[in-house]
């Protein structure tokens, strides 16, 4: 009976995990051995859980962690592809999640509530960082100059056919012919305030007049470059089928979307814990450039190869790890 009553509440403990999008993190998929990151004494047999968000370049970032970390000795678990911004941070906040690679601008915005982002990227880091540990206890550290902001684009042939080069362009355009504006958006973008309310609002466009079509973020872009679906579509700017599609990106010439740098995430007493995590992943992110991760985006979504392996053969390039 006692073991029934077991079985029963482990069940019932999974099931509730798996209602809230998280389970109890699994195995690093693939092995790795030493490389130019050595084991560390200090981190030996530490259990170090690893999150990401629920799309190919946060699956990447995560792994990048696990493998960095599992060449540093560390015991690391494996909850990446938790959907949803929201549902990374409340899992980092109530300890579920040690480490994970966020974006600047969705902290400093989305987090913390900001309505006006900072336009520097050095400064719109060190805002983050500093009112998040202030608030929340958040530490903020190893950062990218990886900026995957939020972007709209637009096929060569759509560009050719309307001029449109700027953010002000298509503004202009989307009040003369609303139809030609058409616009395709992620779930997200279309409800965020860094998304399309705040870009209506930034360039004065009639959100009411134009035609816009909300889809699931992956479908943007085909349908973007084909140019029948929609004519313009929103992006994150890192992404691998944007050259890959040969799509063109649009200027902000108001500066309205924010910086969206990548740098790790961990609380602070996590951090004060284990300071060689920040020794270790701080060189990692200092070469993911916006043409690295991009390629690495689109070894994923263009070429079919799994995330995992793509961060791990990376690694092996660049000589932080070596693969087993």
């Amino acid at each position: 009976m006692i073991r029934a009553w077991r079985a029963l509440a482990l069940g019932l403990g999974l099931t509730l995990l798996a209602a809230c999008g998280l389970q109890s993190g699994g195995a690093v998929p693939l092995r790795v051995g030493p490389g130019s990151i050595r084991p560390m004494p200090e981190l030996e047999g530490v259990q170090v859980t690893v999150g990401s968000k629920d799309f190919t370049e946060q699956n990447i970032l995560g792994y990048l962690i696990e493998f960095a970390l599992s060449a540093a000795g560390a015991e690391v678990r494996d909850l990446t592809n938790i959907q949803g911004s929201n549902s990374v941070r409340d899992a980092q906040l109530h300890g579920q999640i040690d480490l994970a690679y966020d974006y600047t601008g969705t902290g400093w915005i989305n987090y913390l509530g900001n309505e006006t982002p900072v336009p520097d990227e050095i400064g719109q880091f060190q805002a983050v960082r500093d009112a998040d540990l202030a608030a929340h206890g958040m530490l903020w550290t190893a950062l990218a100059p990886m900026n995957n902001t939020y972007a709209l684009v637009m096929s060569a042939r759509t560009a050719q056919e309307t001029g449109v080069r700027t953010l002000s362009d298509y503004a202009r355009l989307a009040a003369a012919d609303p139809a030609a504006a058409a616009i395709c958006v992620g779930t997200e973008f279309n409800v965020r305030q860094d998304g399309f309310p705040g870009l209506a609002r930034k360039y004065e466009i009639d959100a009411s007049k134009v035609r816009k079509q909300i889809v699931q973020d992956a479908v943007v872009y085909q349908a973007t470059a084909d140019g029948r679906q929609c004519r313009f579509g929103s992006v994150a700017a890192t992404d691998g089928r944007i050259p890959a599609l040969n799509l063109v990106l649009l200027q902000d010439d108001r500066g309205f979307f924010p910086k969206y740098n990548a740098a790790l995430v961990m609380r602070r007493s996590f951090a004060d814990a284990h300071p060689q995590v920040d020794t270790i992943l701080t060189p990692i992110s200092q070469r993911l450039t916006n043409e690295a991760i991009t390629e690495l985006n689109r070894q994923v979504d263009v070429d079919g190869r799994e995330p995992a392996e793509v961060a791990r053969d990376w690694m092996v390039t660049q000589g932080f790890v070596t693969a087993r």
